[in-house]
């Protein structure tokens, strides 16, 4: 299903039209929509691996990162689960009309707040083709319309989800141009979707740092802004072992490509002799590069890379993480106060009184105790999927889902009131 619109602008505006009447539908309405594409994803699976092959091969070829081509595959199993994600979307409450504030002025005017749909949301990411599905079905799902910007390296994958997409909205009896895509305007396009203020309502920029940056620093439209992810993991003085060791590796090498996998870990001075050795070999024979400080290196032996002050602020994104020893909690947070992008954090302790203060203390979007960053997902957290994870302080923070593309309206409703 292709759209008639032969500029980035033209098709933001078929978008912008498209949301009155998208912000207007049922519970129901939105819900077998959804449905509908989820339905078609899976009918359309073979020809969505054969655009992401195509990508993939292109992106082999250009010398793409391990991490980058990871979060680009979609294979049949990930394929799947996109389906699936959208109808546990389609299952979820309807955001919008939640009645958030209620009363009757001494004027005798009744006052409602509400939520309601933002209009068009925009968002530019890179090699994410689930984000593809992610957006668009939560945008709908919560009354708005959508505009992607998905970059060169998925390009293929992503049109093949967008015309199943807008294909399954047709079958439904809805205005396909509720979703679109700027892709094949370049960065063109991503400049004139950065500029698109009074079209598209909000812009959500998921990616590297960089491409966060430039999208904040460009953009005229409103920002929602993501973070990257320098994760750390606190052992403290009474961590235990097996806690620490299970936690460590499945927060860095279950998928290490994504922005909740730990990249630093700090060891209280009390532990460091107990659980060093045990968590870097285990990190080590899942094939994890260690950097560590010279006390790290001096307790597990052979194979730690020296760390330098470079790698207490990288985000590695793959398998390779940073380790050093501090002498307290106190240390612990004032290495993560310097470092920290503010995404998430985690202690593992049994003293409930150092956790109860690294939740209170720790400035980040998401702050953990015994438990994996890898938890910090908006599918974890009962959303279906997220927009993305953010990490700014103004409308939303942490994981985004449905009740993040809301707004919110006042219903005044008097007899013929006027103001004395």
């Amino acid at each position: 299903m292709t759209t008639t619109a032969t500029t980035a602008r033209e098709r933001m505006l078929l978008a912008k039209d498209a949301a009155r009447s998208i912000g207007l539908l049922s519970d129901a309405r939105k819900r077998d929509a959804l449905l509908a594409i989820a339905d078609a994803i899976d009918a359309e699976a073979s020809g969505i691996e054969a655009a992401n092959a195509d990508d993939l091969a292109r992106g082999r070829a250009s010398g793409m990162a391990a991490g980058l081509l990871d979060r680009l595959r979609l294979d049949a199993p990930r394929i799947a689960a996109l389906a699936a994600a959208v109808r546990d979307i389609a299952d979820l409450p309807d955001p919008v009309g939640r009645v958030l504030d209620s009363r009757t002025l001494s004027s005798g005017v009744e006052v409602t707040k509400v939520s309601v749909p933002f209009g068009v949301v925009g968002s530019i990411y890179e090699a994410r083709p689930n984000v593809t599905v992610d957006i668009a079905a939560l945008a709908l799902r919560s009354g708005n319309a959508v505009v992607l910007r998905g970059g060169t390296a998925a390009e293929q994958t992503n049109g093949a989800l967008v015309r199943a997409m807008r294909g399954a909205l047709v079958a439904q009896g809805l205005d396909p141009e509720a979703i679109q895509t700027v892709d094949e305007f370049g960065r063109e396009g991503a400049k004139d979707l950065m500029q698109a203020r009074g079209i598209v309502d909000v812009l959500v920029p998921r990616g590297s740092a960089q491409l966060i940056e430039t999208v904040v620093t460009e953009s005229s439209v409103p920002v929602i802004e993501t973070g990257a992810g320098v994760v750390h993991i606190v052992l403290d003085a009474t961590a235990p072992l097996d806690w620490a060791r299970d936690i460590v590796v499945n927060a860095k090498v279950q998928r290490p490509s994504v922005c909740n996998s730990v990249e630093t870990v700090l060891v209280h001075r009390d532990a460091a002799a107990r659980v060093v050795g045990p968590v870097v070999a285990a990190l080590q024979e899942n094939g994890v590069v260690v950097h560590g400080d010279p006390e790290i290196s001096s307790i597990a032996g052979g194979g730690v890379v020296a760390a330098t002050d470079e790698d207490w602020s990288t985000e590695y994104l793959g398998l390779e993480i940073a380790m050093r020893v501090v002498d307290d909690l106190d240390e612990a947070l004032e290495h993560i106060r310097r470092y920290s992008t503010h995404h998430t954090e985690s202690i593992v302790t049994e003293d409930a009184a150092s956790a109860e203060r690294f939740l209170a203390e720790v400035d980040s979007a998401v702050v953990m105790a015994n438990a994996s960053t890898r938890f910090t997902d908006g599918g974890e957290f009962g959303f279906g999927a997220e927009v993305g994870i953010s990490t700014q302080k103004l409308h939303a923070r942490g994981p985004m889902g449905l009740s993040e593309l809301t707004s919110t309206k006042w219903l005044a409703r008097g007899a013929g009131q006027v103001r004395a």
